[in-house]
């Protein structure tokens, strides 16, 4: 190896390992701060990093003022809705536009993309129109309710399903399948990582959105974990070290589930781009 590419290769690992600890530095601050006193985390002095006493009290202060068991329940219910009616929908959706030939299917598709292109927050009121007609506000239908359908899912299985050879719908047809058989037996099976790695990102969309739960759900029996820190910020004044405690214990299901799942998350990546 020469001279010149050890140093690019040695140049690439630095700016990799600073991008990384760039990324780490707001997750490291959370959990310092948690364990600070109120004083501590909000003077100026940039030498502090590290709290003088390692204090429990934001723990203590927030368990007893939120009932976290509920507050993952609840998420845990957003979540599971909103990964099925997406990968069920988008799985469907995706063949359709992937492998099937009817009329309007560009236009139809082109739909899809504009809904991907636009801020989300422009479908707000129409929703809650929706949902509000529908009789369905402060329940568990209107928290799901947006991600019933999703445009990038459908965007995603599309790509993974015209990264299938034609030679495997041309051998079911042979063999007598239909539509729907070919579609539920041959095709579906084989984009099972881009199912995941779409699971996994509508897991973390569902668990990270924070506006329409807070436009929708106004019940604490429904309240999923984003929203309960919202209301845990004050008006006028904020404790930090009970924020970031909170925080960093509504963190542990995405971590938990990011730890079982890392491996379909990157094959359903690489899959998706056209290779399989």
């Amino acid at each position: 190896m020469d001279k010149s590419r050890k140093i690019r290769e040695s140049l690439i690992y630095v700016i990799l390992f600073a991008g990384s600890v760039t990324m780490l530095v707001p997750f490291i601050w959370m959990i310092l701060t948690a364990f600070k006193s109120t004083s501590e985390s909000t003077q100026m002095n940039p030498f502090i990093i590290f709290p003088s006493v390692w204090r429990k009290d934001a723990f203590l202060s927030v368990l007893s003022k939120m009932n976290f068991l509920r507050l993952y329940w609840n998420t845990l219910v957003l979540i599971i809705g909103r990964v099925v009616c997406a990968v069920l929908t988008a799985t469907m959706a995706g063949y359709a536009f992937g492998r099937l030939h009817f009329k309007g299917r560009n236009f139809a598709f082109s739909l899809v993309l504009f809904q991907m292109m636009v801020p989300t927050q422009i479908f707000i009121i129409p929703q809650y129109l929706m949902v509000s007609r529908l009789g369905a506000l402060n329940t568990w239908f209107g928290l799901l309710f947006p991600g019933l359908v999703t445009a990038f899912g459908t965007f995603l299985l599309r790509q993974a399903y015209m990264g299938l050879p034609a030679s495997l719908e041309e051998a079911a047809r042979l063999d007598g399948c239909n539509i729907g058989q070919t579609f539920l037996h041959v095709m579906a099976p084989l984009t099972k990582s881009s199912m995941v790695a779409l699971g996994i990102f509508t897991a973390l969309f569902a668990f990270k959105d924070l506006m329409w739960p807070l436009v929708v759900n106004t019940e604490q029996n429904t309240m999923p974990l984003s929203a309960a820190l919202a209301k845990l910020q004050g008006q006028f004044v904020a404790n930090y070290p009970e924020l970031m405690a909170a925080s960093l214990l509504a963190c542990i299901p995405m971590v938990v589930i990011y730890l079982l799942f890392q491996k379909q998350f990157i094959d359903g990546i690489a899959t998706s781009g056209g290779k399989l």
